[in-house]
């Protein structure tokens, strides 16, 4: 329990101190304590998301221009939306297979992935985030993903094809060293422990996940995750006509495993979620015994996570469809969580159908912005609603950034900040 409620219950004697322990036990077996209705709310001990409200700007991004960068993995290209117009206000060429644009961990610059898949011109294309404008591409290799140690020593880029991660300079990209990931196939997406001694990634092609120690720099195990019984039938454009955005019906779950994408963590740091494109929902972690605790449905497909600018909800992008390479106008649409129950609390359609997949909240938490992978589209989600509006854009865009964001620093992919 918090220090403050424990005070005020000091005074009320052994009773008070009984129910005191009974709601630690509650905690230890699932969910999250009850606060008394007469007693203000209660802070957690730990917080990570307390730097990243709104508008909680760093001094670092005073004057850097407010708008959200798209990579557009088939057109080698990165968009840039104005927010103020709704309009692509830029474009620009950079490497081959664009696919994240990543924070630097001192927010001065905006990290272009150029994975160049299937080949080994693999590179990164360094963006000024405060005038906006693109540098010279760094060869690197297999860059599908970044993200940076929690001190800022070390960027990790994420060599997906190569079972690997490549601890890098954080300004030149010049290799430190790599550490292999042999039981990770396409290791993807990072989350990273509250005190940041270790994070997890998941492995897309294996439906496992991976703990890496980041002080011995080692791999400390496998967790294969558990597939439900039955997963969410995808049904035909047609067959969806007329009806509402809700979890409709089930087919038995035949795929062998899953296949899980982003990973974030509770404001406690107790929980993580796994978003499954193959369970159609959300595995529950606990990341200090490294076990699965939970699953929750979201929608078909599920991908992207992103934490709410108060920190209290999960969005979940669902991206409608089980394929890497789905149809338009799929089953899509965001899922919201809240932390606290771990239960569902709304459902945003995209009317007509869509895709939606990678993003970030704006600044002042009032705007969920995702790419639309199979529907070359940005969608604006109002936070407060879940309406939504559309930008048209590249071809298949991937994983965007708002820019700025709140929180002190960034430990990267399109915006996980401290």
């Amino acid at each position: 329990m918090k220090s403050a409620t424990q005070a005020r219950r000091a005074t009320l004697g052994g009773l008070a101190v009984g129910l005191a322990l009974a709601g630690v036990l509650f905690w230890g077996v699932h969910a999250r304590s009850q606060t008394p209705a007469a007693a203000p709310p209660a802070r957690p001990a730990v917080d990570i998301y307390a730097h990243t409200g709104p508008n909680q700007l760093s001094p670092a991004v005073a004057g850097d221009p407010v708008r959200v960068y798209v990579p557009n993995l088939r057109s080698d290209a990165v968009y840039v939306i104005d927010p103020a117009t709704m309009q692509v206000v830029q474009r620009f060429k950079v490497g081959l297979s664009p696919q994240h644009i990543v924070p630097s961990w001192d927010l001065k610059t905006l990290w272009v992935t150029n994975n160049a898949e299937g080949s080994t011109h693999g590179s990164l294309t360094p963006i000024d985030a405060r005038t906006g404008q693109a540098g010279a591409p760094v060869p690197v290799d297999d860059p599908y993903n970044m993200y940076f140690t929690p001190d800022g020593k070390s960027a990790i880029v994420v060599a997906e094809a190569r079972k690997r991660l490549d601890f890098r300079d954080p300004h030149t990209m010049a290799l430190q060293f790599s550490l292999d990931v042999p039981g990770c196939p396409g290791i993807n997406h990072a989350e990273f422990a509250a005190d940041g001694r270790y994070a997890i990634f998941t492995c897309e092609f294996s439906g496992a996940l991976a703990k890496i120690d980041l002080v011995s720099h080692k791999v400390l195990g496998y967790l294969q995750l558990k597939m439900p019984a039955t997963r969410l039938r995808e049904k035909p454009r047609a067959a969806r006509a007329g009806q509402t955005w809700e979890p409709g019906a089930t087919e038995v779950c035949t795929a062998t495993h899953g296949m899980p994408q982003d990973i974030r963590s509770s404001p406690d740091g107790t929980r993580f979620f796994v978003a499954d494109m193959h369970a159609d929902g959300v595995h529950v972690i606990d990341p200090a015994a490294f076990k699965q605790v939970g699953y929750i449905v979201t929608g078909l497909g599920a991908h992207g996570l992103y934490p709410s600018r108060d920190g209290k909800r999960l969005y979940v992008a669902n991206r409608g469809s089980h394929q890497i390479h789905g149809p338009r106008h799929g089953e899509g649409g965001v899922t919201v969580i809240d932390f606290a129950t771990e239960k569902v609390v709304a459902r945003w359609p995209v009317p007509g159908g869509g895709s939606p997949d990678m993003g970030n909240v704006s600044a002042d938490g009032k705007w969920l912005w995702l790419s639309g992978r199979y529907d070359d589209v940005v969608y604006r989600f109002d936070t407060a609603s879940g309406a939504v509006t559309q930008i048209a854009v590249g071809q298949e865009p991937h994983g965007l950034t708002v820019w700025p964001q709140p929180g002190r620093y960034s430990l990267g992919h399109t915006g996980n900040m401290r």
